[in-house]
């Protein structure tokens, strides 16, 4: 299988020169597909095309644009299990999780082709009497999205679907590891009625080089990015040069408090989620799991039985709930935070390594033992590794969770809503799961504090990212 960049409403080959690039399976590293790979000529070209048609597209009734995201709903809604299937072979995630991706994926049109009819802004009169302050929101212009491969069709909608709703026009570069799935929702977005030229895709290797070409355009005036704080940092720097809207939803290192009136049993449930949903790799994935003394010995041996019993393999075969890592370097990272945190004292529960398992594959992991200065609470270890770390009072788990420059989302399982909130309202997070493993949701604005990012996604606020505020003044009658 072979397929071209998705520029101005149809497929185009690179006009840089530079060829294609392989699509790898995890699963059996196998070759799926070659992809051509975008030069600067064509994100040139996308830019243009996106500038071209956005006078246009902002002008296109909000009904309009409204019909278009909610016919993509459907078509997606239609094809999940094509696109789900898809997924698997590009990502490596168990289909349980795939299908659970297109679902929520989904949910963005039609969550934002409700947004795009409500009419935003307000009619104030001046308190001189004098005149009448009218505030309205346009959209932005042409937005650039950049987004990575863990959650190659949310991540696209999450993004593609405000901006479209808000009248901009936009370029997608998607990870290079996962492009499949993006260039299957511009195909669907032009069946869903999408002019030419309003979304266009731009597949490459050289994402740094690409993406820092369209920042120097003038022409492009937001940046929509998601992936690591490392990148956010550089590319904030590039935004600021023309002063481009940047939103940022960037790393996270969770924690996942569990409190010693936890009903145990649900805290288990909500840690398999928060912990192996998508493999591990994901930025809400809990990644520091803090529980209370009183509890510790019962928890870890209910998880633990838990985590041992996870079936791997294949992300297509009937059964599997966790498949391979995206890639060889994902698998190597993940391999010496587990070493390195064994060599600090930390005793492997269950799982460690990946011998036996297909593609690159790592086996579900529970760290006992784990020092609370331990190397691997630092990192975002994007894999299914949970190290556990005990704690006595409730300050301390809490000055613990908040020890990190990161700040995305927090989980805290507890008995007492009251002593949930009070402990929840001290931690240090854009997003907190009390007693819920999983918070995601397209009417919830999604973000986080500190390192974690700038703005939201989701919610009436994820479309306000690609609109800008303006004041008319009219004289007073």
């Amino acid at each position: 299988m072979t397929t071209g960049l998705w520029i101005d409403g149809g497929w185009r080959e690179s006009r840089g020169g530079r060829g294609e690039f392989a699509v790898i399976d995890p699963a059996t590293t196998d070759v799926l597909a070659s992809v051509a790979d975008g030069s600067l000529d064509d994100m040139t070209a996308a830019v243009d095309a996106a500038s071209r048609t956005h006078e246009a597209w902002a002008e296109t009734p909000a009904r309009e644009r409204s019909v278009v995201l909610r016919r993509a709903w459907e078509l997606m809604t239609d094809r999940s299990e094509e696109l789900a299937r898809s997924i698997v072979r590009e990502n490596g995630k168990a289909l349980p999780d795939a299908r659970s991706e297109i679902a929520y994926a989904a949910e963005f049109f039609r969550w934002f082709s409700e947004e795009a009819v409500r009419a935003h802004g307000d009619m104030r009169r001046s308190p001189s009497g004098q005149n009448w302050i009218m505030v309205t929101e346009e959209p932005i212009g042409v937005a650039l999205l950049v987004t990575p491969w863990n959650y190659p069709a949310a991540m696209a909608t999450r993004k593609i679907a405000p901006a479209l709703a808000a009248g901009c026009t936009a370029v997608l570069k998607p990870a290079a590891e996962t492009p499949l799935t993006a260039l299957a929702l511009a195909e669907l977005l032009a069946e869903a009625g999408l002019p030419e030229g309003v979304l266009n895709v731009v597949c490459t290797t050289r994402a740094g080089e690409l993406v820092e070409h369209a920042l120097a355009d003038p022409r492009v005036r937001a940046l929509s990015f998601t992936g690591s704080t490392e990148v956010g940092r550089k590319l904030l720097a590039l935004a600021s040069r023309n002063v481009v809207r940047a939103s940022m939803e960037l790393g996270g290192n969770a924690p996942f408090v569990v409190l010693d009136d936890a009903d145990l049993e649900e805290a288990v449930e909500g840690l398999m989620v928060a912990k192996l949903r998508n493999g591990g790799s994901a930025c809400t994935a809990a990644n520091r799991i803090y529980v209370a003394d009183r509890v510790a010995d019962e928890f870890v041996e209910r998880f633990t039985a838990r985590m041992a019993a996870v079936r791997h393999g294949n992300g297509l075969d009937e059964g599997v709930e966790l498949g391979p890592l995206v890639n060889a370097d994902t698998q190597r990272k993940v391999g010496e935070l587990v070493d390195g945190a064994v060599r600090e004292g930390a005793s492997i529960a269950t799982g460690g390594g990946h011998d036996g398992l297909p593609g690159y594959s790592y086996r579900a992991t529970v760290l006992t033992d784990v020092k609370p200065d331990a190397e691997i609470l630092k990192h975002e270890i994007f894999g299914p590794v949970a190290p556990i770390v005990r704690f006595g009072e409730d300050a301390e788990a809490v000055a613990l969770a908040n020890d990190s420059e990161f700040g995305l989302i927090s989980y805290l399982y507890t008995r007492d809503l009251d002593r949930g909130l009070a402990v929840s309202r001290r931690l240090r997070s854009g997003m907190v799961g009390v007693n819920r493993g999983v918070v995601s949701d397209p009417a919830a604005p999604f973000g986080g504090i500190k390192q974690s990012g700038i703005g939201r996604e989701g919610a009436a606020e994820g479309l306000r990212e690609f609109t800008e505020m303006k004041y008319t003044a009219i004289p007073y009658r």
